[in-house]
C-alpha cells in the first residue's frame, strides 16, 4: 500500500516540478525482487492519479531494473579507475578483526588486488582525508567527515549492483536536478554525492523531508499506524483535501488560512521553506480539512461523491431498495455534517432499510422515563398533522411543554424509534422525508417493544 509519507515526498516534488517549469519523473525501484510485484506498482499508479497525478503529469514510470547494464558498467568503470576493489571478507571476518560488531568495514583489501570472482565484491574506496558537504535545501549545509565513511558495497558478487550505486547511475541517464525525499537517506547521501563526482558529474540539488510522526511523537508504522493512502480514499477522504493536508506537512502556504487550491500551493511552494522538524499526522485535522471540502462541494458534486457507499456492498441496504429521489432530499442535510464520505451510509440508512438499526446502547439512554408516554403522544399527534418539517416540530415542542422537558429531551425517543441513533441528521426534516405511515409505524413498534420490555420486568 502507498504510505502518505511517501505522498507527501511525491506531492512535494511534483510542486517544485510544476512551479519551476520542471518535469518530475517516476521510477519504480523493482530490482529487489522480494519488494516488487506489478499489482504494488499499479497501487502506487492509482495512488498517484486520485491524487491528481496521471500520466500526463510525469514521466513514466520508469523501472530500475531495465538499467542494469548501465549500472554494472558504471561499477567496471570505477574499479577500473582504481576507485573500487574486490573483497572477499565476510561480516563474521571484519568482526574478528576489529572486536567491535557496530564498527563499519576497516579496509581490509583495500590493497589486496583482488579480482572478480565468487564471493568478492565490490567496494567503493571512500576518501581518507577531508569532508563530504552536503547542501541541502531543507536542513541547510551537514559536513560528513570522510574517514567516518566505510568503503561501501556497490556491487554484488554476482554482479547485481546495490542501492547507491543503481540510483546515482539512474538519476545521471535520466537527468535529475533536483532530489527530495525522506531525511532518512540522508546518511546515504555523502556516499552518493562521492559516486556521482567520481563518475565525472555534479551531484543533483538535494532536500531531506522529516519523518512523519504519530500523536506520540513516533514515526508513523506500518505495523502500528494507519499509514495507507488507499485506506483514507476508501474511507471517503477527497483526494483534493488529502493533497492540500499533506503539503501542509511541514509547510504552510502564506496567511493564516491552510486551505487553499492546488493552484495557490504550486504558486507558493518553495522547498527552502519546509521545515526540517518532524510532521505530526493529525487524523482529526485531516477530518476537518475534508469536511471543509466535502462543504464546498456543489450539491450534485456531493450526491455523486457519495454513490459509492450508497450500494451494496458498502450500503447495508439491498440495492433494490435505494430511491435516489429520497436521497436528493436527505443529502443536504447530510453534507454539513459529515467529515468523511463513508459516513453517509449511518447518516441515512434509516431511511433505505425495512426496519431502522437499533443502536441498544442509544436505546438504553434514550428509552427511560417519560418514553413511553412520549411515543404514544406523538402517535396521537402526528398522525393528522401536516407532514412539514416546521408542523411536527411544533408539535413536538407542545409535546414537550406537557411533559416539562426540553424539546431535545423529548426528541431523543422519537429519534432513536425513527432512525435507531440518538445522533444523525435533523429529526423533522428526516420525518418528513421519510413519510407518515413510515413514521407511525416505526413510532407503535418502539411503543410495542417498550411495553413488552416493560412486561418482562
Amino acid at each position: 500500500m502507498f504510505h502518505v509519507g511517501g505522498a507527501r515526498s511525491a506531492l512535494f516534488n511534483w510542486a517544485v516540478a510544476l512551479h519551476g517549469g520542471g518535469t518530475l519523473v517516476l521510477r519504480i525501484e523493482d530490482t529487489d525482487a522480494t519488494r516488487n510485484r506489478p499489482e504494488w506498482t499499479e497501487g502506487i499508479l492509482d495512488a498517484l492519479a486520485w491524487l491528481g497525478m496521471d500520466k500526463s503529469q510525469y514521466e513514466g514510470p520508469l523501472f530500475q531494473s531495465d538499467n542494469l547494464a548501465a549500472h554494472q558498467e558504471a561499477a567496471l568503470a570505477l574499479h577500473a579507475r582504481g576507485l573500487a576493489y574486490y573483497c572477499d571478507c565476510t561480516r563474521e571476518m571484519v568482526i574478528a578483526r576489529t572486536g567491535d560488531q557496530h564498527r563499519g568495514y576497516d579496509g581490509y583489501c583495500r590493497d589486496r588486488g583482488l579480482t572478480a570472482g565468487p564471493g568478492r565484491a565490490l567496494r567503493f574506496r571512500t576518501p581518507d582525508e577531508g569532508t563530504t558537504v552536503v547542501d541541502d535545501q531543507v536542513r541547510g549545509v551537514t559536513v560528513f567527515e570522510n574517514a567516518a565513511l566505510e568503503d561501501f558495497v556497490i556491487a554484488r558478487a554476482d554482479g547485481s549492483v546495490l542501492f547507491l550505486l543503481a540510483n546515482v547511475v539512474d538519476d545521471m541517464v535520466q537527468r535529475i536536478t533536483h532530489v527530495y525525499r525522506s531525511e532518512e537517506h540522508l546518511p546515504n547521501t555523502p556516499k552518493q554525492q562521492l559516486l556521482w563526482l567520481a563518475l565525472g558529474h555534479e551531484p543533483p540539488v538535494w532536500g531531506h523531508v522529516s519523518v512523519i510522526v504519530n500523536e506520540k511523537r513516533q514515526k508513523l508504522s506500518k505495523r502500528r499506524d494507519r499509514v495507507s493512502l488507499e485506506s483514507f480514499r476508501d474511507e471517503g477522504f477527497l483526494a483534493e483535501a488529502m493533497r492540500n493536508y499533506l503539503m501542509t506537512l511541514g509547510w504552510s502556504p502564506r496567511g493564516d488560512a491552510e486551505i487553499v487550491p492546488w493552484p495557490t500551493i504550486v504558486e507558493q511552494f518553495r522547498i527552502e521553506d519546509v521545515t526540517p522538524s518532524p510532521a505530526f499526522f493529525d487524523v482529526l485535522k485531516l477530518r476537518a480539512f475534508n469536511g471543509e471540502y466535502i462543504r464546498a462541494l456543489s450539491p450534485d458534486a456531493f450526491i455523486g461523491a457519495c454513490q459509492p457507499w450508497l450500494l451494496p456492498p458498502a450500503a447495508p441496504w439491498p440495492a433494490a431498495r435505494f430511491d435516489p429521489a429520497v436521497f436528493a432530499q436527505l443529502a443536504p442535510l447530510a453534507q454539513t455534517r459529515v467529515a468523511v464520505l463513508g459516513d453517509i451510509t449511518d447518516m441515512v440508512d434509516f431511511a433505505f432499510l425495512a426496519d431502522p438499526l437499533i443502536d441498544e446502547a442509544s436505546w438504553n439512554k434514550a428509552m427511560k422515563g417519560p418514553a413511553a408516554g412520549i411515543l404514544t403522544a406523538a402517535l396521537s399527534s402526528f398522525g393528522d398533522a401536516a407532514w412539514q418539517a416546521d408542523a411536527l416540530r411544533e408539535r413536538l415542542e407542545a409535546i414537550a411543554d406537557e411533559f416539562g422537558l426540553k424539546l431535545s429531551k423529548a426528541q431523543a425517543p422519537i429519534r432513536v424509534a425513527v432512525t435507531g441513533r440518538t445522533v444523525g441528521l435533523p429529526l423533522f426534516e428526516s420525518l418528513q422525508v421519510l413519510g407518515r405511515d413510515e413514521t407511525l409505524r416505526r413510532l407503535r413498534a418502539a411503543t410495542d417493544r417498550l411495553a413488552e420490555l416493560s412486561e418482562r420486568g
